[in-house]
């Protein structure tokens, strides 16, 4: 498993939908990155800055945020928590 330093977060990202509301099948070329995802790891924190997410919390995050990493077959996104948008 990963163990992040400091106030870096490990994210299980949500998979992206191929079925928009009305039926249609989105193809691959056109599905946007998820910007959803679990916490499944979490730093100590900064001395000055305490880690206010926790493992389990659904986050949403920047399009553009952190580094895409394999672990086995899942994949996985560490972010700092100041990339974290919101808590769901």
């Amino acid at each position: 498993m990963i163990k992040p330093l400091q106030d870096r977060v490990v994210i299980e990202p949500k998979e992206a939908e191929t079925k928009t509301a009305a039926g249609l099948y989105i193809p691959d070329t056109a599905k946007e990155k998820p910007q959803q995802g679990t916490v499944v790891a979490a730093g100590p924190g900064k001395k000055d800055e305490p880690m206010e997410v926790k493992v389990g919390d659904d986050v949403l995050y920047g399009k553009y945020a952190g580094t895409e990493v394999t672990v086995g077959d899942k994949k996985y996104l560490i972010v700092k928590q100041s990339d974290i948008l919101a808590i769901i």
